[in-house]
This record gives structure tokens, sequence and C-alpha cells, in this order.
């Protein structure tokens, strides 16, 4: 091994020992490949070190990412990309597409999707939620029916207002299928807990929900009409609400697999 080679490959090990000590992971990962591409290529020390850093910083910056969508609490992945709008006419593109750029947190907006089963409802609400969680915004997911359920545990416990920090601290709240899971209604508590959580998020940080309920059915369901009254006017305010009244997807599908034509009335 020559003199050259050996103060290389001291050099290499050294570059290497710093990077491990200041968990520089990926520069440690592509350490080698660079440093010949960086000879090979005769580019100068700092655009090697360009390279190198913005290697770090994206590694960084999606470990983040990744971080966030753990955190969120999404049952699964959905992506914009991936909804049919020329099959749900009455969904307005532009709009959904202008919500994605996060601006209505920014102005702590609440965003409503409501319509029936199969519109795609939750669908675009998860893919905001992820793409949220791509602009490092700390976003939390839940459903209706598991929220209530899991704040209804504090008071037996004493700890409500610890379980309510779950879903006021998220910049951005997903309550999804509010109305799916029909509540037994024993006393007001329900709509009292949501209420909570509606009130304690309102003018400070944004929330979106899905239902398939109406706001007149959603005190009903909820079991005490004039706290949901309150909730409401809490939701609505400056709140961005999107209807979808058409078709099921679902039912489009199955109809599509059993040879069936396709049906645009409702489910």
């Amino acid at each position: 091994m020559s003199d050259d080679h050996k103060t290389t490959q001291q050099i290499r090990n050294r570059i290497d020992e710093l990077c491990q000590a200041l968990k520089l992971n990926k520069i440690r990962e592509i350490l080698d490949a660079e440093l010949d591409r960086a000879l090979a290529e005769k580019v100068t020390g700092a655009q090697l070190l360009v390279r190198l850093l913005t290697a770090e910083a994206d590694a960084k910056m999606q470990r983040r990412i990744e971080r966030r969508i753990t955190e969120s609490k999404l049952p699964v992945r959905k992506l914009l990309c991936d909804y049919d709008f020329g099959f749900q006419t009455g969904v307005d593109e532009v709009q959904i597409r202008t919500l994605a750029q996060m601006d209505f947190v920014t102005r702590r907006q609440s965003v409503i999707f409501g319509g029936y089963s199969g519109t795609g409802k939750s669908h675009l609400a998860m893919a905001l939620l992820l793409t949220g969680c791509g602009q490092g915004l700390r976003c939390f997911y839940t459903t209706g029916a598991d929220m209530l359920r899991y704040l209804k545990s504090g008071l037996v416990d004493d700890t409500l207002h610890l379980k309510l920090k779950r879903y006021l601290l998220p910049d951005l709240l997903l309550i999804d299928e509010v109305g799916f899971d029909r509540l037994e209604q024993e006393d007001t508590r329900p709509a009292s807990l949501f209420f909570k959580v509606i009130d304690g998020r309102y003018g400070k940080k944004s929330t979106m929900m899905t239902t398939n309920l109406s706001f007149k059915e959603l005190g009903d369901y909820l079991g005490d009409p004039i706290v949901t009254t309150a909730i409401v006017d809490r939701l609505v305010h400056h709140a961005v609400i999107i209807n979808i009244d058409g078709p099921s997807w679902r039912m489009h599908q199955s109809e599509q697999l059993n040879g069936k034509p396709s049906q645009t009335s409702d489910p």
C-alpha cells in the first residue's frame, strides 16, 4: 500500500469517526461512494461538502416526516393522487389541492367533509393529514367514537385533563367517521366531552371532521342538542365545508367486479 493511499484511508477513517460522533449517519453511509465520485469528477472540496450535507439534511427531514406520520396514528396512508376526482365530480379538485397547501392550518380554520358513506370523505381528509405530516406539522387521527371512549375513560380515573392533551396539542386534528358508530347515550357526557375538544381548539388549532350526519342529526348522536349547537357554532365559524353529494366508490367497484353496470344514485 502506497503512502498516499494509506493517508487517504486514514483521512476517510477519521471522517467516519467524526460523523459517528456527530450522528451524521447518512454521510457515513455514502461517504466512500461520494469521495470516489469526487475524485473521478474532480469536484472541489466545497462542492463535495455541499453534496454530503444536502444528503444528510434530506435524510433527517425524511426521518422527521416519518416520525410525524407515526405519531399521527393514521391507520392508512392515503394520497390525493389516488383519489378519483373524475368519478366523484362533485368534489372541486382545485379546492382540495388548495387545502393541501395547508394555509388553512395557518389561519386556524376547520374543514368539514360531509356526505354519504363511500364518497371519499375519509380518503380526502386522511390525505390532507398525511400532507400536513409531510410539511412538519404535528397531526393526529382519531375516529369520533374512539375519541369519546378515550375521554370517557378519563372520567373514571380522574385523568380527563391529561387525556384531553392528546386532542388539544396537535396543529391539525382529524376526527373521522363522526356518526358511523352509534353511541349508547346514557347521559349527556359525550356531547360535553366533544365540546371540550372543539372549544379547546377553537381559534387556536385547526380541526378536520368527516361525518355522514347533518348538523341537526349530530345532536342526536352526541345526546345533547343544546351543547351540540355550541359545538357546531365553533366548528363552522370560518370553516371550509365540503359536502360530497355523489355516488359510492365502493359500490362502483363492487358493481364492476360483479359485472353489473355502475349506478350513480346514492347507496
